[in-house]
């Protein structure tokens, strides 16, 4: 049975669809069956492609995100997905807001399944220059990692 997330920054142009092909990467590496999506807390990019400059870090690591269009999370995300992972403490404040009693998603915040970096965001790259949207891909690169890896222990049993 395939394990579900769903990765949630503001917008879902930047961070949060670097974290779904991060993270659809390091499942087909470890060859997991995972069904990924991506979504925002905000409904300013509904319907829009990601963010140019995150398409550009995507391909550069070896991910397509340009067929992907901005959304915004739905109360019936929470039971739809297993996990919700939160790229920011701010989008990680809104979920647990908005998670309606008794659904069955768990919610966390990527970096907290990383040891070192836990506790910190993602920062968002979008105004910033291709240098943060590298440093972003590396950040949901290594969340995308760890929590990969989680899962996959946790189906070994």
């Amino acid at each position: 049975m395939a394990v579900s997330l769903l990765f949630v920054c503001l917008g879902n142009i930047c961070r949060s669809p670097l974290a779904e092909a991060a993270f659809r990467a390091e499942a087909e590496r470890l060859g997991l069956d995972v069904h990924v999506d991506s979504a925002g807390t905000g409904d300013w990019h509904v319907g829009r492609p990601p963010d140019a400059r995150a398409q550009a870090v995507a391909a550069r690591n070896g991910g397509d995100i340009s067929h992907l269009r901005a959304r915004q999370v739905a109360p019936a995300d929470f039971d739809r997905f297993d996990h919700i992972v939160a790229l920011d403490d701010k989008n990680l404040r809104d979920l647990e807001r908005m998670k309606p009693a008794g659904s069955r998603a768990e919610v966390s915040l990527l970096l907290d399944h990383v040891p070192g970096p836990a506790g910190r965001a993602v920062a968002d790259p979008y105004y910033g220059d291709d240098r943060a949207f590298d440093t972003a891909w590396s950040d949901v690169s290594a969340g995308a990692r760890a929590l990969a890896e989680r899962i996959a222990g946790e189906a070994a049993g």
